[in-house]
């Protein structure tokens, strides 16, 4: 059987490029290297926080439900604490001073607003350590004040706590005999006489057990969080930019070369047809079409629509 010129695929022409170096496309390549560069740094940003995350985690994992160290030989912990010593139980011995006891204020717990107590404990050791004795909604009775302040164990206690470092200064004012953040410092200030400045103990448990007990806040979350998927994403979005740039690049050098081949040119903004001259077709045998017939039908139909 004889193949006709129909039955044979087209040879395509080259895609030509050059129309790149044109301002617009290369303001837009530029366009794409400053996105991509701000959501890299999006990213990095993101994958910061989650090492943080990372961080205080470990330090979870590390301490927190480790057997209590005693106080004694072991002062340092309170006074230059390591930061991966954070929520290493500390167990000691002495008494609370609970006649220079402190509220915080604005400490939200479980979404709810409240106060957390602290109240000095002078250990056996002769130190004098702040430890956090928990959370109290706020009053209903008294604005700006817990209803009652439940009040710590008399005489001899054991208690064991886990370490926290000491918050800043936020710059506000609170009403005597309150703190606007566990400032150990400003603590100090408030008492007249000399505590651990640099941490501060949050209860665990105590011996004996008082009457009222505080609510303790919940065992720190050990959730990464959604920061490394973030972090991913933006970095995803800045490689796309070059996608869908080199996308519509390759569409535009398709669209030309067929606009090439059909004999379209742009002229004033405008596609206009401009077909080159072709030669007369001959006829075959039998009153047949011939292959240039066939393809200046296609053309004439192309023309048609446009």
């Amino acid at each position: 059987m004889t193949e006709t010129l129909t039955d044979r695929p087209a040879k395509r022409g080259r895609l030509d490029y050059r129309f790149l170096i044109s301002p617009q496309w290369l303001g837009g390549l530029v366009f794409c290297a400053l996105f991509a560069l701000a959501c890299a740094l999006l990213g990095q940003w993101q994958m910061d926080r989650r090492m943080e995350t990372v961080a205080e985690i470990n330090k979870v994992l590390s301490n927190y439900d480790e057997p209590a160290v005693p106080l004694a030989g072991n002062a340092g912990l309170f006074t230059d604490v390591r930061p991966e010593q954070e929520w290493t139980p500390v167990e000691m011995h002495g008494e609370y001073l609970e006649e220079d006891t402190r509220i915080v204020r604005n400490r939200p717990l479980a979404g709810k607003p409240g106060y957390e107590v602290l109240v000095p404990f002078r250990a056996d050791t002769g130190d004098v350590i702040v430890v956090n004795r928990g959370w109290l909604p706020i009053g209903d009775t008294t604005p700006g004040r817990p209803d009652v302040v439940p009040t710590p164990p008399a005489g001899e206690v054991t208690v064991v706590t886990r370490i926290k470092p000491g918050e800043p200064d936020l710059g506000r004012d609170a009403p005597e005999g309150q703190l606007a953040s566990i400032d150990l410092a400003a603590f100090e200030d408030s008492v007249g006489y000399d505590v651990a400045d640099t941490a501060y103990g949050q209860l665990a448990t105590e011996s004996p057990t008082p009457a009222v007990a505080l609510q303790q806040p919940p065992k720190p979350p050990l959730d990464e969080g959604p920061h490394l998927s973030y972090s991913l994403q933006w970095f995803m979005f800045g490689l796309m930019s070059f996608i869908v740039w080199g996308y519509m690049a390759r569409q535009r050098a398709v669209n030309d070369r067929d606009d090439r081949e059909l004999g379209l040119t742009e002229d004033d903004g405008y596609l206009s047809a401009h077909r080159a001259p072709r030669a007369r077709p001959v006829k075959r045998r039998g009153g047949r079409p011939t292959d240039e017939e066939v393809e200046d039908a296609m053309l004439d139909a192309v023309d048609s629509r446009h």
